[in-house]
């Protein structure tokens, strides 16, 4: 078996044991050579477990597999995805983030005979990640179990009581539910004078928010918009964007810009855990991969990390989920064993595994997965990313959904959300004009 991370020369060069019943059994499959591509892993150590898990499986059902390890910097993920559809040649299974699965739905094998054992065994599929997986009636992709966050807030319990008089493991105690009284008032209001109270004390210790066009600055706005009411396409494709809705919101976001890191446009998904682990940042949107490397890297830093959920708005409080998708190309030359190893890596003792490897980063998109132990006893501090997993008021969304997948997928890809708000922030258009100029943009994805 072979493991490699995919580089972009590579690229340009190419073009389970289930115990559930038949057709995924020994012998239907067996022997014959199949090429992974997986998501690399932000927290360390990560994919050694997945990369141990394939060759268990590959081992038992004789199958030649070779891994490629892609990471989502530099948009190579995407650039794999792309140059393989046009190719119809490369990796037998691939990952795809956030819309892109939805993106490729004709040139993608439906899963169907995947996915009804799975939830069967395992439980529902969110609403919003089924949204995205489920293209014109049929499951086109398996809702990945590794590398699947979602980016809540991850901020220092000492700076918060220093500048803030915030005890965050009050407000969301380790193995218990929120304090309501404390939570209740962890709002996007609240955030604001956070943001400028960590300025004005003049540490340098800023909310490190982002407005770059990759995933995190992409995702974490979209909470920001949504618990306000504002959205920019609706279900049925109609252009949303002009709307009082968005006119507060990016009110909003003037008043926040100049708390934040000057070079905040220019992010990308390293520069926010950079900042973090660095000791400069005061909270971040994040996964607990910047945790996991300050363990190691910072542990002073570490030591004062906690996960909780985004604040809450008007219309409620929603983290931004990136789920990650397993999908199986239609030009696939060994769909068999493909399917037959997503559902090896969908079983509760493969994802218990690689849930810990992770230290509780991946969330199992399955309801019946949300139990495992790691999310209380990951230290230190213990219980830090106890609240990782959406529980209690917490709404977990896709970000830009319900918009039908064409355009969604362009409004991430594009980031057409950061690009508005730096319009009216840092490029000194109006906020007429800067939803105008989004309007635009979004007339274009609806006609493409």
């Amino acid at each position: 078996m072979g493991v490699s991370r995919f580089t972009r020369r590579s690229l340009l060069q190419t073009a389970a044991t289930s115990v559930l019943a038949a057709p995924f059994v020994h012998g239907a499959f067996a022997a014959g050579r199949l090429a992974v591509g997986f998501w690399d892993h932000w927290v360390p150590g990560a994919n050694d477990t997945l990369t141990k898990l394939c060759q268990e499986w590959a081992a038992k059902e004789k199958v030649d597999i070779t891994i490629d390890y892609i990471t989502s910097q530099a948009d190579k993920l995407n650039l794999t995805q792309a140059a393989e559809a046009q190719a119809k040649s490369g990796h037998d299974m691939l990952t795809f983030l956030a819309w892109a699965a939805a993106a490729q739905t004709d040139n993608l094998e439906p899963v169907d005979d995947v996915m009804g054992p799975l939830i069967a065994q395992n439980g529902k599929i969110s609403e919003g990640i089924e949204y995205v997986a489920k293209q014109n009636g049929h499951w086109i992709a398996v809702p990945a179990c590794v590398g699947s966050p979602t980016l809540p807030s991850c901020a220092r319990i000492d700076l918060f009581k220093e500048y803030l008089g915030v005890d965050l493991t009050k407000m969301y105690p380790p193995g218990a539910p929120a304090d309501d009284a404390l939570a209740d008032k962890w709002t996007w209001d609240f955030f604001l004078t956070a943001a400028e109270k960590c300025f004005k004390a003049g540490q340098g210790h800023l909310i490190g928010v982002g407005f770059g066009v990759t995933n995190d600055s992409v995702s974490w706005i979209d909470p920001v918009f949504r618990s306000h009411g504002a959205a920019m396409v609706d279900q049925e494709g109609n252009i949303t964007v002009k709307s009082d809705a968005t006119k507060q919101v990016l009110e909003w976001f003037k008043k926040l810009v100049p708390y934040t890191p000057k070079d905040g446009f220019a992010w990308d998904d390293a520069s926010n855990n950079k900042y973090l682990i660095s000791g400069q940042g005061a909270l971040i949107f994040n996964p607990p991969s910047a945790w996991a490397v300050a363990v190691r890297d910072a542990p002073k830093v570490a030591e004062q990390l906690w996960t909780f959920p985004s604040p809450k708005g008007p219309k409620g409080r929603f983290d931004a989920a990136v789920p990650f998708f397993w999908g199986t190309w239609k030009f696939s030359q060994n769909k068999s064993a493909a399917k037959s190893l997503l559902t090896f890596l969908c079983q509760r003792s493969s994802v218990e595994q690689t849930v810990a490897a992770s230290h509780g980063y991946d969330i199992p998109p399955f309801a019946g997965l949300h139990d495992f132990k790691t999310w209380l006893e990951e230290a230190p501090p213990k219980g830090t990313v106890y609240h990782y997993p959406p529980r209690g008021d917490v709404v977990m969304v896709i970000p830009y959904s319900p918009a039908p997948a064409r355009i969604a997928n362009q409004i991430y890809a594009q980031g057409t959300v950061p690009k508005m708000i730096a319009k009216c922030t840092v490029e000194g258009k109006s906020i007429d004009q800067a939803i105008d100029w989004a309007a635009s943009e979004l007339e274009g994805f609806s006609r493409s």
